[in-house]
Protein backbone atom coordinates (compact mmCIF):
# COMPACT_ATOMS: atom_id res chain seq x y z
CA UNK A 1 0.00 0.00 0.00
CA UNK A 2 2.79 2.37 0.39
CA UNK A 3 4.79 1.64 -2.60
CA UNK A 4 1.17 2.48 -4.31
CA UNK A 5 0.50 5.78 -2.31
CA UNK A 6 4.26 6.49 -3.29
CA UNK A 7 3.61 5.85 -6.96
CA UNK A 8 0.57 7.47 -7.23
CA UNK A 9 1.55 11.13 -6.15
CA UNK A 10 2.27 12.78 -8.86
CA UNK A 11 -1.55 12.72 -10.52
CA UNK A 12 -2.72 13.66 -7.36
CA UNK A 13 -4.10 17.31 -6.58
CA UNK A 14 -1.85 19.47 -4.28
CA UNK A 15 -4.40 18.96 -1.28
CA UNK A 16 -4.35 14.87 -1.87
CA UNK A 17 -0.39 14.94 -2.20
CA UNK A 18 -0.13 16.31 1.17
CA UNK A 19 -2.68 13.28 2.41
CA UNK A 20 0.02 11.09 0.69
CA UNK A 21 3.37 12.64 1.85
CA UNK A 22 1.84 12.93 5.82
CA UNK A 23 0.56 9.09 5.37
CA UNK A 24 3.82 8.04 4.01
CA UNK A 25 5.32 9.68 6.45
CA UNK A 26 3.20 8.74 9.93
CA UNK A 27 1.93 4.94 8.52
CA UNK A 28 1.55 3.60 11.66
CA UNK A 29 -0.08 6.44 12.83
CA UNK A 30 -2.19 6.53 10.27
CA UNK A 31 -3.42 3.01 10.25
CA UNK A 32 -4.90 3.66 14.02
CA UNK A 33 -6.11 7.62 13.07
CA UNK A 34 -10.16 8.60 12.38
CA UNK A 35 -10.41 10.29 9.16
CA UNK A 36 -10.42 14.13 10.83
CA UNK A 37 -7.13 13.08 12.61
CA UNK A 38 -5.70 12.25 9.28
CA UNK A 39 -7.32 15.81 7.78
CA UNK A 40 -6.22 18.12 10.52
CA UNK A 41 -2.60 16.60 10.24
CA UNK A 42 -2.24 16.97 6.45
CA UNK A 43 -3.57 20.38 6.38
CA UNK A 44 -7.10 18.92 4.38
CA UNK A 45 -10.61 18.16 4.54
CA UNK A 46 -12.17 15.42 6.12
CA UNK A 47 -13.49 15.12 2.04
CA UNK A 48 -10.57 15.24 0.51
CA UNK A 49 -9.11 12.12 2.55
CA UNK A 50 -12.08 10.15 0.95
CA UNK A 51 -10.97 11.52 -2.27
CA UNK A 52 -7.66 10.36 -1.66
CA UNK A 53 -8.15 6.59 -0.40
CA UNK A 54 -10.54 6.36 -4.06
CA UNK A 55 -7.69 7.82 -6.03
CA UNK A 56 -4.73 5.10 -4.62
CA UNK A 57 -7.36 2.52 -5.44
CA UNK A 58 -9.03 1.86 -2.21
CA UNK A 59 -12.96 1.65 -2.04
CA UNK A 60 -12.70 4.40 1.61
CA UNK A 61 -11.00 5.37 4.42
CA UNK A 62 -11.49 1.70 6.79
CA UNK A 63 -10.22 -0.27 3.95
CA UNK A 64 -6.97 2.29 3.46
CA UNK A 65 -6.65 1.68 7.29
CA UNK A 66 -6.45 -1.94 6.79
CA UNK A 67 -4.26 -2.10 3.65
CA UNK A 68 -1.57 0.46 5.82
CA UNK A 69 -1.82 -2.34 8.82
CA UNK A 70 -0.82 -5.14 6.29
CA UNK A 71 2.01 -3.14 5.14
CA UNK A 72 3.38 -1.68 8.34
CA UNK A 73 3.30 -5.31 9.98
CA UNK A 74 6.41 -7.42 10.67
CA UNK A 75 7.02 -9.76 8.22
CA UNK A 76 9.44 -13.14 8.86
CA UNK A 77 11.82 -11.89 6.19
CA UNK A 78 11.85 -8.58 3.98
CA UNK A 79 14.18 -10.96 1.77
CA UNK A 80 12.69 -13.52 -0.14
CA UNK A 81 9.59 -15.32 1.02
CA UNK A 82 12.10 -18.96 1.10
CA UNK A 83 14.85 -17.45 2.78
CA UNK A 84 15.19 -17.23 6.08
CA UNK A 85 18.52 -15.18 8.25
CA UNK A 86 20.50 -18.15 9.26
CA UNK A 87 20.67 -19.12 5.17
CA UNK A 88 23.94 -19.27 3.80
CA UNK A 89 24.39 -17.03 1.01
CA UNK A 90 24.50 -20.36 -1.07
CA UNK A 91 21.87 -21.80 0.66
CA UNK A 92 20.13 -18.36 -0.24
CA UNK A 93 20.84 -18.08 -4.16
CA UNK A 94 19.41 -22.31 -4.45
CA UNK A 95 16.46 -20.78 -2.92
CA UNK A 96 15.67 -17.63 -5.33
CA UNK A 97 16.89 -19.97 -8.05
CA UNK A 98 14.83 -22.56 -6.98
CA UNK A 99 11.39 -20.06 -6.20
CA UNK A 100 12.10 -18.81 -9.88
CA UNK A 101 11.62 -22.27 -11.34
CA UNK A 102 8.76 -23.55 -9.62
CA UNK A 103 7.02 -19.70 -10.65
CA UNK A 104 7.51 -21.04 -14.45
CA UNK A 105 6.72 -24.09 -14.30
CA UNK A 106 2.90 -22.72 -12.78
CA UNK A 107 2.65 -20.12 -15.47
CA UNK A 108 2.87 -22.76 -18.08
CA UNK A 109 -0.64 -24.77 -17.81
CA UNK A 110 -1.91 -21.42 -18.24
CA UNK A 111 -0.16 -20.23 -21.07
CA UNK A 112 -2.23 -22.34 -23.33
CA UNK A 113 -5.41 -20.28 -21.98
CA UNK A 114 -3.72 -16.86 -23.01
CA UNK A 115 -5.21 -15.45 -25.89
CA UNK A 116 -1.84 -15.05 -27.72
CA UNK A 117 -3.08 -15.09 -31.49
CA UNK A 118 -5.08 -12.43 -30.95
CA UNK A 119 -2.31 -10.33 -28.86
CA UNK A 120 0.01 -10.79 -32.06
CA UNK A 121 -3.00 -9.22 -34.29
CA UNK A 122 -3.04 -6.40 -32.17
CA UNK A 123 0.68 -6.21 -32.30
CA UNK A 124 0.97 -6.83 -35.96
CA UNK A 125 -2.13 -4.66 -37.31
CA UNK A 126 -1.00 -1.20 -34.61
CA UNK A 127 0.66 2.16 -36.08
CA UNK A 128 2.48 1.88 -32.75
CA UNK A 129 3.79 0.36 -30.00
CA UNK A 130 3.40 1.96 -26.24
CA UNK A 131 5.40 -0.13 -23.70
CA UNK A 132 3.86 1.01 -20.35
CA UNK A 133 4.62 -0.22 -17.03
CA UNK A 134 5.34 1.79 -13.64
CA UNK A 135 8.56 0.90 -11.06
CA UNK A 136 9.80 -2.55 -11.38
CA UNK A 137 7.17 -2.82 -14.33
CA UNK A 138 9.03 -0.03 -16.27
CA UNK A 139 11.83 -2.17 -16.81
CA UNK A 140 10.25 -5.01 -17.72
CA UNK A 141 8.60 -2.77 -20.45
CA UNK A 142 11.84 -1.33 -21.60
CA UNK A 143 13.37 -4.54 -22.17
CA UNK A 144 9.91 -5.72 -24.29
CA UNK A 145 10.67 -2.49 -26.61
CA UNK A 146 14.37 -3.09 -26.89
CA UNK A 147 12.92 -6.53 -28.47
CA UNK A 148 10.24 -5.41 -30.42
CA UNK A 149 11.41 -2.89 -32.13
CA UNK A 150 14.28 -5.38 -34.35
CA UNK A 151 10.69 -6.72 -35.76
CA UNK A 152 10.41 -3.67 -37.74
CA UNK A 153 7.57 -2.39 -35.46
CA UNK A 154 7.39 1.17 -34.16
CA UNK A 155 7.92 0.97 -30.23
CA UNK A 156 8.28 3.31 -27.60
CA UNK A 157 8.49 2.32 -23.30
CA UNK A 158 7.25 4.89 -20.86
CA UNK A 159 7.31 4.38 -16.88
CA UNK A 160 6.70 7.81 -15.97
CA UNK A 161 3.07 8.83 -15.05
CA UNK A 162 3.18 12.29 -17.12
CA UNK A 163 4.60 11.05 -20.27
CA UNK A 164 2.28 7.69 -20.17
CA UNK A 165 -0.94 10.26 -19.43
CA UNK A 166 0.45 12.56 -22.57
CA UNK A 167 1.02 9.74 -24.48
CA UNK A 168 -2.13 7.99 -23.94
CA UNK A 169 -4.22 11.35 -24.24
CA UNK A 170 -2.90 12.04 -28.20
CA UNK A 171 -4.01 8.57 -28.72
CA UNK A 172 -4.93 7.56 -32.23
CA UNK A 173 -7.38 4.33 -32.64
CA UNK A 174 -5.02 2.05 -34.20
CA UNK A 175 -2.44 2.55 -31.54
CA UNK A 176 -1.25 -0.27 -29.33
CA UNK A 177 -0.87 0.68 -25.31
CA UNK A 178 0.64 -2.87 -23.94
CA UNK A 179 0.38 -1.96 -20.13
CA UNK A 180 2.50 -4.18 -17.55
CA UNK A 181 1.36 -4.37 -13.79
CA UNK A 182 2.04 -6.94 -11.43
CA UNK A 183 -0.46 -5.91 -8.74
CA UNK A 184 -2.65 -3.88 -11.56
CA UNK A 185 -3.59 -1.21 -9.22
CA UNK A 186 -0.86 1.33 -9.95
CA UNK A 187 -3.04 4.18 -10.46
CA UNK A 188 -0.90 6.26 -13.31
CA UNK A 189 -1.14 2.98 -15.46
CA UNK A 190 -4.79 2.51 -14.50
CA UNK A 191 -5.27 6.39 -15.65
CA UNK A 192 -2.74 5.82 -18.92
CA UNK A 193 -5.75 2.73 -19.46
CA UNK A 194 -8.64 4.88 -19.30
CA UNK A 195 -6.98 7.62 -21.64
CA UNK A 196 -6.23 5.20 -24.23
CA UNK A 197 -9.51 3.41 -24.29
CA UNK A 198 -11.48 6.66 -24.53
CA UNK A 199 -9.35 7.56 -27.71
CA UNK A 200 -10.43 4.56 -28.92
CA UNK A 201 -6.92 2.33 -29.03
CA UNK A 202 -6.10 -0.94 -28.08
CA UNK A 203 -4.77 -1.63 -24.51
CA UNK A 204 -3.09 -5.13 -23.90
CA UNK A 205 -2.34 -5.82 -20.02
CA UNK A 206 -0.32 -8.07 -18.41
CA UNK A 207 -0.90 -8.21 -14.88
CA UNK A 208 -3.64 -10.08 -12.28
CA UNK A 209 -6.83 -11.40 -13.86
CA UNK A 210 -8.97 -9.58 -11.13
CA UNK A 211 -7.71 -6.36 -10.95
CA UNK A 212 -9.18 -3.26 -11.64
CA UNK A 213 -6.27 -2.53 -14.93
CA UNK A 214 -7.28 -6.05 -16.12
CA UNK A 215 -11.17 -5.15 -16.49
CA UNK A 216 -9.48 -1.68 -18.62
CA UNK A 217 -8.08 -4.24 -20.66
CA UNK A 218 -9.11 -4.66 -24.62
CA UNK A 219 -7.32 -8.10 -24.65
CA UNK A 220 -5.81 -9.65 -21.51
CA UNK A 221 -2.96 -11.53 -20.59
CA UNK A 222 -2.95 -12.66 -17.27
CA UNK A 223 0.14 -13.30 -15.01
CA UNK A 224 -0.54 -15.49 -12.09
CA UNK A 225 2.80 -14.94 -10.00
CA UNK A 226 2.03 -14.14 -6.88
CA UNK A 227 4.15 -11.65 -5.09
CA UNK A 228 4.90 -11.49 -1.44
CA UNK A 229 4.05 -7.92 -0.81
CA UNK A 230 6.52 -7.75 2.28
CA UNK A 231 9.54 -8.37 -0.18
CA UNK A 232 10.34 -4.37 -1.74
CA UNK A 233 11.37 -5.72 -5.08
CA UNK A 234 9.18 -8.53 -7.61
CA UNK A 235 11.35 -11.28 -8.47
CA UNK A 236 8.60 -13.97 -9.32
CA UNK A 237 5.59 -12.02 -11.22
CA UNK A 238 8.68 -10.29 -13.19
CA UNK A 239 10.22 -13.82 -14.52
CA UNK A 240 6.38 -14.30 -15.62
CA UNK A 241 6.10 -10.75 -17.56
CA UNK A 242 9.51 -10.91 -18.86
CA UNK A 243 8.99 -15.23 -20.20
CA UNK A 244 5.16 -13.88 -21.73
CA UNK A 245 6.52 -10.69 -23.79
CA UNK A 246 9.58 -13.02 -24.89
CA UNK A 247 6.92 -15.43 -25.93
CA UNK A 248 5.11 -13.00 -27.84
CA UNK A 249 7.94 -11.37 -29.62
CA UNK A 250 8.42 -14.50 -30.83
CA UNK A 251 5.26 -15.12 -31.76
CA UNK A 252 5.02 -11.78 -33.55
CA UNK A 253 8.12 -12.83 -35.97
CA UNK A 254 6.70 -15.82 -36.73
CA UNK A 255 3.42 -14.09 -37.91
CA UNK A 256 5.58 -11.29 -39.91
CA UNK A 257 7.34 -14.19 -41.61
CA UNK A 258 10.60 -13.32 -43.33
CA UNK A 259 10.25 -9.49 -43.12
CA UNK A 260 10.84 -9.64 -39.31
CA UNK A 261 13.81 -12.63 -39.57
CA UNK A 262 15.37 -10.51 -42.35
CA UNK A 263 15.43 -7.63 -39.69
CA UNK A 264 16.37 -9.54 -36.37
CA UNK A 265 19.35 -11.29 -39.57
CA UNK A 266 20.46 -7.38 -40.09
CA UNK A 267 20.44 -6.14 -36.48
CA UNK A 268 22.87 -9.14 -35.32
CA UNK A 269 25.41 -8.23 -38.04
CA UNK A 270 25.17 -4.95 -36.94
CA UNK A 271 26.17 -5.38 -33.83
CA UNK A 272 29.08 -7.57 -34.92
CA UNK A 273 30.34 -4.82 -37.10
CA UNK A 274 30.21 -2.70 -34.45
CA UNK A 275 32.26 -5.27 -32.74
CA UNK A 276 34.22 -5.73 -34.70
CA UNK A 277 35.20 -2.80 -36.95
CA UNK A 278 33.95 -2.75 -40.75
CA UNK A 279 35.80 -5.60 -43.22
Amino acid sequence: MLQQIDETLPTLSRAERQVGRWILDHPRRAAHAAVAEVAAAAGTSQPTVIRFCRSVGVSGFRELKIRLAEAIGRPASYLHRDVERRDSGRDAAVKVIERSIQTLIDARPLVETLPVDEAVALLCGARQVVFVGSGASGHVAADACHKFFRLGLACTSTSDVPTMLQQTAVAAADDLFVLVSQSGLSQGVLRAAGNARRRGAGVLALTDAASPLAAQATLLLACPAHEDPNVYTPMSSRLVQLALLDALQVATALALGQSAEDRLRRSKLALAAARHGPD
